[in-house]
């Protein structure tokens, strides 16, 4: 793995994390949305990442797996979004113009305490990928003035 891999694979866990990043943003907008119905009510979103392996994206390099078939991690990918599978949250509110005829609203299945943490841990981890991109430029400054001395 060269030195200029660190950039595509620090790349793409920031672009990771910015996904993950607005879906909790969006999570936490709609938290308080009403409906009068289960199908009309907001779900809580997740991303689903997935690990891109060396051999994928360089094909030539796959005899430098470490002691794996599939070899070196080179990234991550989104795999998708997916809706919560969690129970509504339903309140009787008869006065709330969104109630049903039995007078139940339905809120959405977002803990904003959940939501809350996980946009500390992407802040995080697109800081730490930040902090990667960083020190292998620095690195590579380095390197360059090997030469001059």
């Amino acid at each position: 793995m060269s030195l200029g891999n660190i950039f595509d694979i620090a790349g793409s866990g920031m672009t990771a994390q910015s996904l993950r990043l607005n879906t909790t943003a969006s999570n936490i907008a709609n938290a308080e949305t009403a409906s009068s119905s289960t199908d009309q009510t907001y779900r809580a979103r997740k991303p689903v990442f997935a690990a891109i392996q060396q051999s994928m994206l360089n094909p030539s390099q796959q005899s430098m797996a470490f002691g794996s078939d599939n070899g070196p991690g080179a990234g991550v990918r989104v795999e998708g979004i997916v809706e919560s599978d969690a129970e509504l949250q339903m309140r009787y509110e008869p006065d709330h113009p969104a109630a049903n005829e039995d007078g139940y609203v339905f809120y959405p299945n977002v803990n904003v305490v959940e939501e809350m943490a996980d946009m500390m841990s992407s802040s995080r981890s697109f800081q730490m990928n930040v902090d990667i991109m960083n020190s292998a430029k620095s690195m590579m400054q380095r390197i360059l003035t090997l030469g001059q001395q």
